[in-house]
């Protein structure tokens, strides 16, 4: 697959500093996107967005952040193509928008506007259980969301098959 063709890929998740277990899935996430020659589109910054970006580039990945600030130098060192927005949390619907597939890995408020953003525009998206945060308040919620474009994943393999071998 050329990288022209090449299936775009949003990871949702917290820029705060995360447990051993989430930032080592986060980085297999990044790791096996890159790997199938996917672009990783983020947030830029910190935290899962930044455990995400780092697995990519270890795989060769093209990784992307669409920043909240207007400075380049907030992003990650993991970053290849940054975007300045200067928009704050606006920004998320850019990443939800650009991406084929969203990946949500625990979260907070800003991870949770961009699983909403992205299943309203109908968009596949993946939550990895387990993270914590958001994702699993979604995921054990008694509020059941009626989509066909929302799928549970139990660990990093189910989400990438889904992200990449399902329609």
């Amino acid at each position: 697959m050329n990288k022209s063709s090449s299936k775009k890929i949003a990871v949702c998740g917290s820029n705060e500093i995360l447990s051993d277990f989430v930032n080592s899935t986060s980085e297999q996430i990044g790791f096996e996107i890159g790997k199938r020659n996917g672009i990783l589109l983020c947030g830029g910054m910190g935290g899962v967005m930044e455990a995400a970006s780092r697995g990519a580039k270890k795989s060769n990945g093209i990784t992307v952040g669409i920043l909240p600030t207007l400075n380049k130098t907030d992003s990650n060192s993991f970053t290849d193509i940054i975007i300045p927005t200067s928009l704050g949390k606006l920004r998320n619907f850019f990443i939800v928008n650009l991406a084929d597939v969203v990946i949500g890995i625990a979260g907070s408020w800003g991870t949770l506007s961009e699983l909403s953003m992205a299943m309203n525009l109908n968009k596949k998206v993946i939550l990895l259980a387990n993270t914590g945060g958001a994702v699993d308040i979604l995921i054990n919620s008694e509020f059941k969301i009626s989509s066909n474009t929302f799928f549970t994943a139990k660990d990093v393999n189910t989400a990438i098959d889904e992200a990449f071998f399902s329609h």
